[in-house]
């Protein structure tokens, strides 16, 4: 539990209650001086990855292909709203929703996952843990700040994605991002395999109690499959997983030889 009355500096991040680095014997001090230096170097400091354009909007690059990734937006979503930094988190939001949010063709609703830095797509799919991270960071965000309006209507996009997330594809057109009947998420929309990295059953436990009500029951399925499949894909003594896998958790080997 954070205490409200305590603030972070940089971070906005407030000193905890109890918090595991202090059991582990850091100080409150030495815990907040990390936290302030790990926001500085990612966002401020002279290696910094987060950058603003000439509209005021913000993006961060991922340094070793030079381009920006819905993975990497939405991590950087999650961690400004985890220091409390609206501003940092809106100018984020509205440069996904200006430059990465597609409105037609095969993906529509989705973000197209890689775009150069001036805002041009280089892909014109998905990548599903870029729309998981988008909605979480959006419901934490509005249960932090509360609901803007138009694109700063957090919890309406987060709703907004899950759905199409669940629901893409019914009318012919499209793919969801988690397969209806085994209700795990898919590596991309088009396939029928999985990644392990993109399972995430704490995130859908919130969808379950956030998502459209229909949509409910589904995401509490979705929480109690992920968390069945992770124990089958994990390596039981290294506790390791494959980089793609079937849905029963055995390694998936496409056509690049991952």
């Amino acid at each position: 539990m954070m205490r409200k009355d305590e603030t972070m500096g940089a971070g906005a991040m407030g000193h905890m209650e109890t918090s595991l680095f202090e059991q582990c014997g850091y100080s409150r001090e030495a815990i907040q001086a990390r936290l302030e230096r790990n926001w500085t170097e990612m966002f401020e400091g002279p290696d910094k990855i987060y950058w603003e354009n000439d509209e005021g909007l913000g993006y961060v690059m991922d340094t070793g292909n030079h381009d920006v990734r819905t993975e990497g937006m939405s991590y950087a979503m999650m961690i400004a709203v985890q220091y409390g930094r609206k501003d940092v988190f809106d100018k984020l939001w509205g440069w996904v929703m200006k430059y990465m949010f597609m409105t037609e063709g095969l993906h529509q609703g989705y973000f197209a996952w890689s775009v150069d830095l001036s805002g041009v797509p280089n892909a014109d799919g998905p990548a599903p843990d870029g729309e998981e991270y988008f909605a979480m960071a959006l419901f934490l965000a509005s249960g932090r700040w509360g609901d803007g309006e138009g694109v700063y209507e957090y919890s309406r996009h987060a709703r907004s994605i899950l759905h199409t997330c669940v629901h893409r594809g019914e009318d012919g057109e499209g793919y969801p991002m988690w397969n209806p009947e085994n209700h795990l998420i898919k590596f991309i929309p088009e396939t029928e395999w999985t990644d392990p990295s993109y399972h995430l059953p704490h995130f859908y436990e919130v969808f379950a109690q956030r998502a459209d009500e229909a949509d409910r029951p589904f995401w509490r399925e979705a929480a109690a499959a992920s968390r069945r499949y992770l124990v089958t894909a994990c390596h039981p003594e290294t506790g390791m997983n494959p980089e793609y896998s079937n849905y029963d958790g055995t390694p998936h080997v496409d056509e690049r030889d991952h």
